[in-house]
């Protein structure tokens, strides 16, 4: 099978093609044939050697997790009704495995596609539309409170802002350049430009000077320590992400001010995920979530997909198509 391995961390050049034995599916296992691979900021950070401890790997690994595909084959004790299913899933054993043309996943992970949504759609959903039904879970928001979705038109970022706008929030994109200005406000959402000097000052004007109830922080750094300043005393603050390179350091000040729940909240979504990621389907089946995809590359430009990244070149979801 063709799979993509980081031998050494580094820069995306690290990234190789790399041809390894076909595995066979073992007991309690089933085996899919990849359609396409989802890749992530995290997946960036990880391959820099930068990624947060509980994501710890050591090279050689093969990158990412979630995939769509076609079950091909199962092991002793798997039910066959499976094969031939088009399924979104995980490959087996935590973190890694995802950029392969074959995985090995497990039935409890692995997910049917509903009929009438596109396979893509359905492995945009996987981890980040389960991931926003979490944030909002964990930190619900209610209507005509105003929210901060920072950044606003990632994979996960664009799902948050569809998922608060049907909670009936008024919410604000942090965006960065016209053609995400122009995604958000199809998603409803307020963009502003956090790439702007005066980006938060830009943000209380959108709100007639009203601090904000609710700010979602997957960026971190400088970004998320600016969003804590918008907040109302009383005011709600979600850090999920750290696409700058560090996490939101919050003061005692805003300790005592604020409800907080930082990037350790994550851990605790994992034993229920299975209910959000059939929640999130059906939804997208519904045509009531729509995910965004930004742009799919072949399986041998991992490389440029992660530069993409990194360079913030792109929109929503990026996927590799084997």
């Amino acid at each position: 099978m063709r799979t993509i391995t980081v031998s050494r961390f580094g820069d995306p050049s690290v990234l190789e093609q790399v041809e390894l034995p076909t595995p066979e599916p073992g007991e309690g296992e089933l085996r899919v044939a990849v359609t396409a691979a989802g890749v992530g900021w995290l997946d960036t950070l990880i391959r820099r050697g930068d990624g947060p401890e509980v994501f710890a790997v050591e090279p050689p690994y093969v990158p990412g997790g979630a995939v769509a595909g076609t079950v091909d084959a199962v092991g002793a004790g798997v039910d066959e009704t499976w094969l031939g299913k088009v399924v979104v899933s995980s490959a087996v054993g935590g973190y890694g495995g995802g950029y392969a043309d074959t995985v090995i996943a497990l039935p409890d992970e692995t997910f049917p596609v509903p009929a009438g949504l596109d396979p893509q759609h359905a492995l945009a959903l996987l981890n980040d539309g389960s991931t926003a039904l979490a944030l909002l879970e964990k930190t619900p928001v209610a209507a005509g409170e105003r929210v901060l979705v920072s950044p606003g038109v990632g994979g996960l970022g664009s799902l948050l802002v569809q998922l608060a706008r049907a909670a009936g929030a008024t919410v604000i994109a942090a965006v960065r350049g016209g053609e995400k200005a122009a995604i958000a406000r199809k998603l409803g959402a307020e963009p502003v430009d956090y790439s702007t000097a005066d980006w938060t000052g830009e943000v209380l004007a959108r709100t007639g000077g009203h601090r904000l109830d609710v700010v979602f922080d997957g960026v971190g750094g400088e970004l998320g320590a600016a969003s804590l300043a918008l907040l109302k005393n009383g005011g709600r603050f979600s850090g999920y992400g750290m696409s700058s390179g560090a996490e939101t350091v919050i003061g005692d000040a805003d300790h005592a001010r604020l409800s907080v729940v930082d990037m350790a909240q994550l851990v605790g979504f994992w034993p229920d995920n299975p209910r959000r990621v059939r929640e999130v389907l059906r939804q997208a089946a519904e045509g009531t979530l729509t995910p965004v995809i930004g742009a799919t590359y072949p399986l041998s430009e991992a490389a440029t997909a992660h530069a993409d990244i990194e360079a913030r070149r792109y929109t929503g979801k990026t996927l590799l198509v084997p």
